[in-house]
């Protein structure tokens, strides 16, 4: 292998070390190496083979180098261009993994319709196909069709797979209605910090699950019980009231959830599970009573409603490069606080009547936002639970701050690690201010600039890394995107189909 390749490996590897919080000696001790082997690796003063690139990028779940094609991949960005046309929003990527761990309650075949081809998505089949489930693709539209086996070999899990996605701790609701004992790795995904798994273990232990966390797997085990009191979860989230509702699906009785998320993904998990001949009855507030049945053998048909997130992603698109853009299928109820917020700051928009989403139930609208003098709100901008401003969502006021006039306090006080990744944008000219790991001081406005970096490690921290970079004047780089691919479906693709200049490239 050349030096200057193993330069640039080793300059991969030291920015995806940096970006996950790792030292050399944490890296070294996860390989079975030393530090100083680290070192050199890092400065491309020692030979690598591909196995050991390969398990590097394993421990920092970042994609160093992937085989069967050249390598990760970067996106170069053309800024400064303005946006115009229309885009459609996708569905939900939250409620299609959560539909997906959903269908392993159901004996019958489960059709789900424009499914988003992501990465957290390809993991959960991934997982599935090696437990026994069929699933196929059913045309270019996403829509996909699922059969379980008559037994899952739970022996056979993909464990590389699952351990790359958060979403397979909802495993835990639907497979303690099928076998005693299982097991399942700690829960993967973005890099957001310490996530506590107790408030899961927690709600389903009154179904009789007892858990015992070695060797970074779920060792779960299951003396079946009904719960003999309402379930009050000590973490109104998202992923704990799905595994709590997939638990309760399946117990032959009555089971009540209080302090439950009422967010979108959850609304259209109940709205499935009805479907599936299951009853619930507050949807939408913060308690479900839940009738469940104990065996489900349905041929079912479901489309899940359009993603709120990406929806406030290509707001913020518009917004951070001055352009008129319509956004078509906005899932408006879940974006009314954000846009009540921006309407305080000085956007304009324009709004159409609502109509259904496919699933008959969620309100949808189009959405054209028009280049506008903002300034910075004055209250802090902040998360709270549904119907409150959307955790996910706050990452993008980051980037929207920068562009308005003023002083804005972003407190992003749910992840331990997320707001840090926002003050990326300091490297395309932001004036972004980490006051603690929760708070955030956005100076606007921002004359922004190129330049070629790494992306974060974060979901959405790194979506709103690359719409600065649309904005900016000059030419940009995003290495290693794997992390945007895991949420949106051919982003750049679609952004290029609105006007922006974004080129998919691999340099390995």
């Amino acid at each position: 292998m050349a030096d200057d390749y193993l330069v640039r490996i080793g300059k991969l590897i030291r920015d995806a070390r940096q970006h996950r919080g790792w030292t050399q000696t944490q890296l070294a001790e996860a390989l079975g190496t030393s530090q100083s082997a680290v070192n050199r690796i890092e400065r491309g003063n020692q030979n690598i083979s591909l196995e050991m690139i390969a398990r590097i990028g394993e421990a920092l779940d970042s994609e160093i180098v992937s085989l069967g094609y050249a390598g990760p991949m970067h996106l170069r960005v053309v800024g400064g261009r303005r946006l115009s046309g229309a885009i459609d929003v996708k569905t939900s990527k939250n409620a299609c993994v959560a539909l997906l761990c959903a269908s392993l309650l159901n004996s019958g075949r489960t059709t789900l319709r424009r499914v988003a081809r992501i990465e957290e998505v390809y993991r959960i089949l991934e997982v599935l196909g090696s437990i026994g489930v069929r699933t196929r693709w059913l045309n270019d539209d996403g829509d996909l069709e699922i059969v379980p086996p008559a037994e899952l070999d739970l022996d056979a899990m993909d464990m590389a797979a699952a351990r790359r996605t958060r979403s397979v701790i909802m495993f835990l609701g639907p497979l303690l209605h099928r076998v005693e004992r299982f097991r399942i790795p700690y829960a993967g995904g973005c890099d957001l910090g310490t996530r506590t798994v107790q408030p899961h273990m927690t709600a389903l232990r009154h179904f009789g699950l007892e858990v015992a966390a070695t060797d970074g797997m779920y060792h779960a085990q299951v003396d079946r019980a009904a719960p003999g009191h309402p379930i009050v979860l000590t973490e109104r989230g998202d992923t704990v009231t799905e595994n709590a509702l997939l638990a309760a699906a399946r117990h032959n009785g009555v089971t009540v959830i209080r302090n439950a998320s009422s967010n979108y993904m959850v609304q259209d998990l109940c709205f499935f599970l009805e479907q599936l001949g299951v009853k619930v009855e507050g949807i939408g507030t913060t308690t479900l009573t839940v009738h469940g049945v104990a065996h489900i053998d349905r041929d079912v048909d479901y489309a899940p409603s359009e993603d709120p997130v990406e929806a406030m992603s290509l707001l913020a698109a518009a917004v951070v490069t001055e352009s008129e853009l319509t956004i078509r299928r906005v899932p408006v109820e879940f974006l009314e606080i954000e846009l009540a917020v921006l309407d305080e700051m000085g956007l304009d928009t324009e709004r159409t009547g609502e109509y259904p989403a496919d699933n008959g139930r969620t309100r949808l609208i189009d959405l054209t936002v028009r280049p506008s003098k903002l300034r910075a709100p004055i209250d802090k901008i902040h998360p709270m639970p549904f119907p409150g401003l959307n955790i996910d969502n706050v990452p993008f006021f980051a980037a929207i701050a920068a562009t308005a006039q003023g002083s804005a306090l972003i407190h992003d006080w749910v992840y331990d690690n997320r707001a840090i990744y926002l003050t990326d944008l300091n490297r395309l000219g932001a004036d972004v201010k980490l006051l603690d790991p929760h708070r955030l001081l956005v100076e606007g406005p921002t004359r922004w600039r190129a330049a070629e970096m790494m992306c974060p490690p974060a979901l959405r921290p790194a979506v709103v890394v690359l719409l600065a970079m649309m904005a900016a004047e000059g030419t940009s780089v995003l290495r290693n995107v794997y992390v945007i691919n895991r949420g949106y479906e051919d982003l750049a693709e679609r952004l290029n189909s609105v006007g922006a200049q974004i080129e998919i490239f691999r340099d390995i």
